[in-house]
């Protein structure tokens, strides 16, 4: 491992120099890896290791969409590619990438699959953390294991793709066979990690929630709400509102921030706009800490997997979802950035 300071904190990581693919293949090469659920993390998943020379199958339900995607992406019935169920019994290690709500659903079945030895492997410490919710209580005679991509399914992939790689937690919960770590390390990086750094289940979830619901998604969608509306009513066109409030972060200043950090992104705008930012920084910092807070304490107590559940569980949940998107995608703000993408020069040349 390598000691990097994270800003006066010394933390090990692991990189793919110093684990190498060649490591990786060598210690899965007798691995059968099934990856069940070809949604949101499998697909990139999949094919990275695919692509790594892994052997990988695909364990899909039969005739849904996302087992159209694995044909289509080139997994082949009855070889590559199976019903869930099928699949994990062919597998000595079993990625168990389905929706949260899913792997509740699915775990009955999976559970009489694994065989002693196997590896049993997430990318969200979900249902192993919130097992008084889930019911998912791994047999001791299989390790229990954890990489984590910090992107989307799709970022897995196009990273992959473009060589860049993508950092991913690492964790293990279970060491039955005495080799969970070393096959955690070597399936982090055959999906594709630049980096791996060690966390553990309960730490990888509580984050992750929190991220989601916070910086990552559910801040980010509110705060650009707010901004844009302000802007708006005070008489601001939705071309202006929407430039100002969400394509030049998009477009300019969160590949700066991405670089070199926030510091450098100041260094690099107006003196008029630092001296605004460094002033009104800490008064938004510590208007949303309290929320942050609230937030935290409700993803640690259980609640917010409590309303995943729930929700993601009910019969309707696809078409609720498809509603609540679809107020967001029909919103004057996002119909301004449809309107705005399309005038970018790489869409008029389309």
């Amino acid at each position: 491992m390598a000691h990097i300071d994270f800003g006066g904190t010394t933390e090990e990581v692991i990189t793919s120099e110093e684990f190498t693919l060649q490591q990786a293949r060598e210690l899965l090469e007798k691995e059968t890896v099934a990856v069940l659920g070809y949604g949101v993390q499998g697909p990139g998943q999949a094919l990275n290791m695919r692509d790594n020379g892994i052997a990988v199958i695909v364990g899909q339900r039969e005739g849904s969409a996302s087992w159209d995607k694995a044909v289509a992406d080139g997994f082949v019935p009855g070889k590559t590619l199976f019903p869930i169920a099928e699949a994990a019994k062919k597998a000595t290690v079993i990625q168990y990438l389905l929706s949260d709500a899913g792997q509740v659903a699915m775990w009955p079945t999976i559970k009489a699959c694994l065989n002693e030895g196997d590896a049993l492997y997430f990318s969200h410490g979900f249902g192993i953390v919130y097992r008084d919710q889930t019911g998912i209580v791994p047999p001791e005679n299989v390790d229990v294991i954890l990489a984590a991509p910090k992107g989307s399914g799709t970022t897995v992939r196009t990273n992959f793709l473009d060589g860049s790689g993508i950092n991913s937690s690492f964790a293990v919960h279970q060491d039955y066979t005495g080799r969970a770590k070393a096959r955690t390390i070597a399936l982090g990086i055959a999906i594709g990690s630049g980096y791996l750094f060690p966390t553990t289940f309960e730490k990888e979830v509580h984050s992750d929630l929190t991220g989601e619901r916070g910086v990552l998604m559910g801040c980010l969608a509110g705060v650009m709400e707010a901004q844009y509306t302000v802007l708006r009513k005070n008489g601001h066109s939705p071309s202006e509102a929407f430039n100002e409030t969400v394509e030049e972060l998009t477009q300019s200043l969160i590949r700066l921030v991405a670089q070199n950090g926030m510091d450098w992104m100041y260094a690099n705008c107006s003196t008029t706009a630092q001296r605004g930012a460094l002033d009104w920084a800490p008064r938004f910092r510590d208007a949303v800490a309290p929320v942050f807070d609230q937030l935290y304490t409700s993803v640690v107590s259980g609640e917010e997997t409590r309303r995943t559940l729930e929700c993601n569980s009910a019969p309707d949940y696809r078409e609720r979802l498809d509603a609540e998107l679809k107020v967001i995608h029909d919103s004057e703000m996002w119909r301004a950035g449809a309107a705005v993408r399309a005038l970018r020069p790489e869409n008029r040349r389309k």
